[in-house]
């Protein structure tokens, strides 16, 4: 049985009773979770669908959130055993505080409110008749802006102690004409290296290169170019107070 302490009692007594049924949730069965755990007062519909969580639109007392809800039963993509459910709390609960420790910097990032076991509410970036787009999905007004705001939201989230592991033009939202990081479940934390602080920075480091050739390969349609080497190497140097990569 799971043993996570990201699992909240209610999950593990299901567990223990064998009230908890291990496979997909229907849609009814969410919008349910959603409403007696009081994350929100009214589901309104589905908003995305990703591979691991989905996200819906809600109100709670009024005001529009966003609810995302990650599958806690989802079978592995090589064709194994079902992944565990722990581990799927520990995404959400990861993600939740990694969101929280970037709206604590300042960081575009849709502020969070609760989480409960596998979901989590936050602020709704969009209008009434749709959701933000995501970047991938758009062209800027004016793409060279739009690359120099971005930029300085990937040291923004550096220095509020949080290295983005997924960026890409998928993972950023475009709200009242500024882009928004979502989707830090595999963030790094980088304010605090713990006792393998050589390790976490070279993780940064290869997950800042690899995101930087990501948005070089959407800004590069606009003849724009990032210069992601010197880029990665101000922002590790910046994190690495006792000089442990020399």
């Amino acid at each position: 049985m799971p043993n996570d302490p990201y699992l909240d009692a209610s999950v593990v007594w299901r567990i223990k009773s064998g009230n908890l049924d291990f496979k997909e949730s229907s849609y009814r069965s969410v919008k349910e979770e959603i409403l007696s755990s009081g994350l929100a007062t009214e589901v309104i519909g589905l908003i995305s669908s990703g591979k691991e969580a989905d996200v819906y639109l809600s109100t709670y007392r009024g005001a529009p959130i966003a609810i995302k809800a990650y599958r806690l039963y989802r079978t592995s993509h090589r064709g194994g055993r079902p992944i565990k459910l722990d581990s799927i709390g520990r995404l959400a609960a990861h993600e939740f505080e990694m969101t929280r420790q970037a709206w604590n910097g300042g960081v575009h990032v849709p502020a969070p409110a609760r989480r409960v076991e596998n979901k989590f509410s936050m602020r709704y970036l969009g209008s009434e008749d749709r959701p933000a787009p995501r970047l991938s999905d758009i062209k800027p007004d004016d793409p060279a802006a739009m690359l120099e705001e971005v930029l300085s939201g990937v040291e923004a989230l550096a220095h509020a102690g949080v290295i983005h592991s997924d960026l890409s033009a998928f993972n950023i939202l475009v709200h009242e004409g500024h882009p928004w990081f979502i989707d830090l479940a595999e963030a790094i934390r980088v304010d605090r290296t713990g006792d393998t602080p050589w390790k976490r920075l070279q993780e940064a480091s290869v997950a800042l290169d690899r995101g930087l050739s990501s948005l070089q390969g959407y800004f590069g349609r606009y003849g724009l170019s990032i210069e992601k080497d010197s880029l990665t190497h101000r922002i590790v140097k910046s994190l690495d107070k006792f000089d442990v990569l020399g």
